[in-house]
């Protein structure tokens, strides 16, 4: 069973300047809630109550979040705001959260590793909040935790994409397994290719469960494209072994990390309350 959830916070969200001059892009609101409580939501979804959190210098407003604001719940009791803060309060009942700082900006592939004093020796899920996902009946992280139970190796979330695009993403080729159309053991992966370069318009989305493995290898892994330690070089190590899954999940994908994704993203939760 996956029990810890970590998510890589430290990044400086430059897309979104000046808004996150000051305010972790994790922290941007879709409607009324921060990305980051969207990714704790799905977790939890999947049966993951220990959240561990990778941030850095100007991100105190996510712990802050996850913790009991006296004062203003003073300021609210009995009133007709105070079921405002229902969900956050479940979360923190629910939920322990645990962080450490990643000090220096050198890739998902660092910041994964530098979390491994949160995680320890075992099998754990990785959520980038700014991947906004959603599904009706069962959350991509609670799909993928099946997917684990059954393989018992890694698993990326991956969604096709338009080839033009593949440069913003790691992109992978595999071959179907068990006589399914969504889920492939991994041959091969491309950190960002151009689309000449690309094995498949494949596309390996903010959804991971990792093996905890992953961490000797990072420790070996070399920077590669950007200058960074990439996760996608680090799981094409074990995928040599014929030790990742990839899964195309049922749901829906948001990439607010972006200006067009994000606005997408709360016209489609807006209308959804309607």
């Amino acid at each position: 069973m996956i029990r810890k959830c970590l998510f890589p916070a430290a990044g400086y969200g430059t897309r979104f300047l000046p808004a996150t001059k000051a305010t972790p892009k994790e922290m941007l609101p879709i409607l009324t809630k921060p990305l980051i409580q969207y990714g704790v939501e799905e977790a939890l979804s999947a049966g993951i109550n220990t959240m561990a959190i990778v941030s850095g210098r100007g991100k105190r407003a996510i712990e802050d979040h996850f913790d009991i604001s006296y004062e203003l719940e003073h300021q609210i009791k009995g009133g007709s705001k105070e079921r405002l803060l229902t969900e956050i309060r479940s979360l923190i009942t629910q939920c322990t959260f645990s962080y450490t700082r990643q000090v220096e900006m050198k890739g998902l592939g660092h910041a994964i590793l530098t979390g491994e004093t949160l995680i320890g020796n075992e099998a754990f899920a990785v959520i980038l909040a700014d991947d906004l996902c959603h599904d009706e009946n069962k959350s991509v992280l609670e799909q993928m935790t099946e997917i684990y139970e059954k393989y018992q190796c890694s698993v990326v979330a991956i969604e096709e994409v338009p080839i033009d695009e593949t440069y913003k993403y790691g992109v992978i080729a595999g071959k179907l397994v068990d006589g399914t159309d969504d889920t492939y053991r991994v041959t091969d992966m491309v950190e960002k290719p151009e689309p000449k370069d690309a094995p498949s318009n494949l596309a390996i989305i903010g959804r991971y469960i990792l093996t905890p493995d992953i961490f000797d290898i990072l420790r070996e892994t070399k920077p590669g494209k950007g200058g960074e330690v990439q996760i996608t070089d680090a799981l094409m190590e074990q995928a040599k072994k014929g030790k990742v899954i990839a899964f195309k999940f049922k749901g829906k994908r948001f990439d607010c990390g972006s200006v067009d994704g994000f606005v997408e993203a709360t016209n489609w939760f807006y209308n959804k309350m309607q």
